[in-house]
């Protein structure tokens, strides 16, 4: 039996003085190939940013940069795409910011007969107090109606606007300097609004803001108040009459 196991004995330890004998794997070799490896899987990662930037869709080629970033930031492809990267991600944000203020709009159309009314709507970013209690919304309201034709007003859920008779009320865009716009409040008890007058030049103000159209205007229960508007996702071919 022992003779048997001999050949075997000797097989196996002419086997392990050759693996003895073979170099010991060179360190340095090992890494370039991985490295090349790491670049690669980037170039990879990389090409997917660049089709999506190429598609003008940034938020997967914010995708794709983010992770090639994360995983291979020391590799020549992440190198490449960063500043791309940057811009892909400052467009994700503003693209969000402007489906912020486009959705701050609402447009309706409802039935007049045989034509149609439009409007176009949005809240004031902040609810004010305008009867003396609590702070309520206020609403800018552009309207195109087939008989009563085109206008501009605001309306209060609370308290009343000091305008019976006619009043001027201050119009600010953005930073920029007031604008004095002629106003009145209609004598009716069907709804707290106020008309300002020139709806034309009202609606190019808001359509040019870049950000926020103000208004000052008076109430009853004394002094004046600021209802300051978000406009700047206003669609304006929603209301193409008015362009």
């Amino acid at each position: 039996m022992a003779a048997m196991r001999l050949p075997t004995i000797l097989l196996l330890a002419s086997s392990l003085a050759l693996a003895a004998c073979q170099p010991a794997p060179d360190p340095e070799a090992a890494r370039a190939a991985q490295a090349a490896a790491d670049e690669e899987a980037a170039q990879a990662m990389a090409a997917q940013f660049d089709a999506q930037v190429e598609a003008g869709n940034w938020q997967l080629a914010k995708a794709h940069g983010d992770v090639l970033l994360a995983e291979y930031p020391d590799s020549e492809a992440a190198e490449r795409i960063r500043a791309q990267h940057e811009e892909a991600a400052a467009k994700v944000v503003a693209g969000r910011e402007q489906d912020r203020l486009s959705a701050l709009w609402a447009y309706q159309s409802e039935p007049v007969g045989e034509q149609e009314q439009l409007s176009a709507a949005i809240y004031a970013r902040e609810n004010l107090e305008t009867d003396g209690t609590t702070p309520r919304p206020v609403r800018l309201i552009f309207r195109a109606h087939p008989e009563w034709g085109d206008s501009s007003y605001l309306v209060l859920e609370k308290g009343d606007f000091d305008c019976y008779g006619g009043c001027r009320v201050s119009v600010t865009v953005d930073d920029g300097e007031a604008t004095r716009m002629a106003a009145s409040r209609p004598d009716t008890d069907e709804a707290i609004a106020m008309f300002i007058e020139d709806e034309a030049a009202l609606w190019k103000l808001a359509s040019e803001a870049e950000k926020t159209l103000s208004v000052e205007f008076p109430v009853k229960a004394g002094g004046t108040r600021t209802a300051v508007f978000e406009v700047g996702g206003l669609d304006p071919e929603r209301m193409p009459d008015w362009n």
